[in-house]
């Protein structure tokens, strides 16, 4: 669909950074969906047909006004870091960049507030200096904005404490701007926020968020390597779960994935199982005790001040880092994204590891579920064959108790198993009445307002 309409806007707003070079536009109209093949497949050659990076909130007012008067699709981007195609508009219009909508609030005891644009290093570096930092950090904390990681991702580095984003108490407060004629801007706090999570940027224009911090620590990262899987897999899930432990991220990676960090080759022995890990200096001594009781041996360790001087770090390893790194080595990989059940999650593990050792590759994030629970969460890799095949090996999954989050679709729906609070649709009537945000990426809503497109 061509929106005349939408190439029309910089002659009606020509103070804005309007972006209308089809290299950027279809650069900005993309994120990391490529991990997928399906997606990669699915959504080739969608994009929007102009971006804009505003600045202000008087300046992002004017784009939505001018949009909803018009009825032009918007897409909001931040960084552009998720893996699910969320900033891919399916019906064109316009890419609503917020990357330049940065600008840090404050830290107030343990709580800290900041545009949806800001980078999430630049808020922590903001937050340390004041004693205090970030609950979860993703591994694409370097590029990924605050209001990218709530409207399309999941936790990070920290979860292990604090749970995932949508665990209650994590994020306080979300300003919406809506998308009408006359937008009008909404404070949103608790569970009524909430409804704006991981939706994709359908739900409703996110400009701030005030969000629970945590005392900051110097971090000691660590490598843990084992000859066994089992061994590997229980110090991972015991040491996780040592309360007197104090740690923000333990990620358990099977071979071979250890052997896709060429830059780490010196400190993994080939054939290894590693463990990588984020410890207080003061729970250092406890950790490696721990590891040496189940075989393991300490293959790499750095102070923060080290990770800080050679700006690398192990969180860049992990969660969806991992894909990336593999990626970089065998172009025929992709991956999943599963949860265990926290009473059942080793007996789950080692048995999706005898039924598809060679096929599927075990990577698994530590963390809390959203009620508290000690579990794991699978961000397995795949060696990719065909789509029939992908579908099964999820299945198999299942059919061991492993919930699945699919990440190789696109609609809100498909990735949640259609367990879809219907408040979310309530909320997305309240904000963007038209049905012009992200439009077909939330299939409850056609059943209450079609979208509204021009010619």
């Amino acid at each position: 669909m061509t929106t005349t309409a939408a190439h029309q806007l910089p002659e009606q707003l020509p103070d804005l950074d309007w972006i209308t070079d089809p290299l950027r536009v279809g650069r900005l109209s993309q994120d990391f969906a490529w991990f997928s093949p399906v997606l990669k497949r699915e959504l080739a050659g969608k994009r929007a047909e102009i971006a804009v990076r505003p600045r202000s909130e008087d300046e992002i007012r004017q784009v939505v006004a001018a949009c909803a008067s018009a009825g032009i699709p918007i897409t909001v981007r931040g960084s552009g870091t998720g893996n699910y195609g969320q900033c891919t508009p399916l019906h064109g219009g316009v890419i609503l960049d917020l990357s330049a909508y940065n600008a840090f609030g404050w830290v107030r005891g343990g709580v800290g507030r900041a545009q949806a644009g800001i980078r999430l290093a630049d808020f922590d570096a903001q937050a340390k200096p004041l004693g205090q930092e970030l609950r979860w950090l993703p591994s694409t904390y370097r590029s990924a904005t605050l209001g990218g990681l709530f409207g399309g991702g999941f936790g990070g580095a920290g979860s292990i404490n604090h749970g995932p984003l949508a665990a209650p108490g994590n994020v306080l407060a979300v300003r919406a701007m809506s998308v009408e004629p006359d937008p009008q801007v909404i404070e949103l706090r608790g569970a009524e926020a909430m409804r704006l999570h991981h939706t994709y940027g359908t739900n409703g224009i996110v400009l701030e968020l005030e969000v629970a911090l945590t005392p900051a620590i110097a971090w000691t990262e660590c490598i843990a390597s084992f000859d066994d899987f089992d061994a590997a897999l229980e110090f991972a899930d015991r040491f996780a779960c040592a309360p007197g432990l104090e740690k923000k991220e333990v990620c358990f990676l099977a071979a071979p994935i250890p052997e896709y960090f060429t830059s780490l080759a010196e400190h993994l022995r080939a054939g290894c199982h590693a463990v990588l890990l984020l410890v207080a200096p003061h729970s250092e001594a406890g950790m490696r005790e721990m590891a040496a009781l189940h075989g393991g041996q300490i293959s790499y360790r750095k102070t923060a001040e080290e990770v800080k001087a050679g700006n690398k770090t192990l969180v860049e390893y992990t969660w969806n880092h991992t894909t990336l790194h593999a990626l970089k080595i065998d172009k025929n990989l992709t991956y999943i994204q599963s949860g265990f059940t926290p009473q059942r999650r080793i007996e789950q593990v080692k048995a999706l590891q005898a039924a598809l050792q060679g096929e599927v590759m075990m990577h698994l994030e530590f963390l809390r579920t959203k009620e508290g629970a000690p579990n794991c969460s699978g961000l397995q890799l795949i060696r990719y064959t065909t789509e029939e095949r992908l579908n099964q090996i999820m299945q198999i999954h299942r059919d061991h108790g492993v919930q699945i989050n699919n990440p190789h679709v696109y609609i809100v729906e498909d990735g949640k198993q259609n367990n879809l609070d219907p408040a979310v649709v309530a909320t997305k009537q309240r904000f963007d009445p038209q049905g012009l945000l992200n439009p077909g990426k939330l299939r409850s809503w056609k059943a209450v307002q079609p979208v509204r497109q021009t010619a």
